[in-house]
């Protein structure tokens, strides 16, 4: 008698697909990229510099330090690293006070992802202030794990693969079994970097196509059977 059950494809089976999807804030999940620039702008501007386009694609996906210390260095600004950071946080934070849009399929994908009790982290090179701030909007309760650019014990964070590397150890998972979702150019070399597999959603300076990289217009283009594709096809 021949079994109607099918067979299972062993690289979808228990403990050899999907283990956890890690994504980034800023630009990813959150329309927040330009008002990083924004407040970059006004700030400077208080201090009597402009900030030229050729500036943005320079700041844009790196964290606040290498960010604002090239900015100090490109207009010789008066004012130290700590002090600029103090002041970008303040306007920034004031900024997503009055509201933030996600992007077009995050909070159809954040919902997804917890209804299936995949294990979720936010992974981003902001502050921790502004990350908790950023989770009334998108909802802490769909991320088991945040972390946060200046959190204790991250050393190194983007492009360097301390930040992917310390969520998957918090979640007790594989990086190599991790979906990263990341828009810019600094985040995916985070993550490739940690060994995860990356999903690459463009926002403001394009991606290039690399082996093993998926590169996708928008969010809506991703659910749980496509991020579950991304590690079984590669395995």
């Amino acid at each position: 008698m021949t079994s109607s059950i099918p067979a299972v494809d062993p690289r979808s089976a228990a403990g050899a697909g999907l283990e956890a999807v890690l994504l980034d804030m800023d630009g990813t999940l959150v329309d927040t990229e330009g008002f990083w620039w924004d407040a970059e702008s006004e700030v400077f501007a208080d201090l009597g510099h402009v900030l030229g386009d050729e500036h943005r694609e320079v700041v844009v996906g790196g964290p606040m330090s290498r960010s604002a210390t090239y900015l100090i260095e490109a207009t010789g600004a008066d004012i130290t690293l700590p002090e600029l950071t103090v002041l970008l946080n303040d306007r920034f934070e004031a900024r997503i006070t009055r509201g933030v849009e996600l992007m077009p399929g995050a909070r159809r994908l954040l919902k997804e992802l917890t209804a299936h009790g995949i294990p979720t982290a936010l992974v981003s090179a902001s502050h921790r202030r502004i990350i908790d701030r950023m989770l009334h909007s998108l909802g802490a309760e769909h991320f088991r794990l945040t972390v946060a650019g200046d959190d204790a014990g991250l050393t190194r964070t983007k492009p360097h693969p301390d930040p992917y590397l310390m969520a998957a150890a918090g979640l007790g998972v594989d990086p190599a079994r991790c979906a990263v979702v990341e828009d810019t150019a600094t985040g995916v070399a985070a993550a490739e970097a940690a060994g995860c597999r990356v999903v690459a959603v463009p926002s403001v300076v394009p991606i290039e196509p690399a082996a093993g990289r998926r590169i996708v217009g928008s969010l809506e283009e991703v659910d749980l059977p496509f991020l579950r594709s991304v590690i079984t096809h590669m395995h």
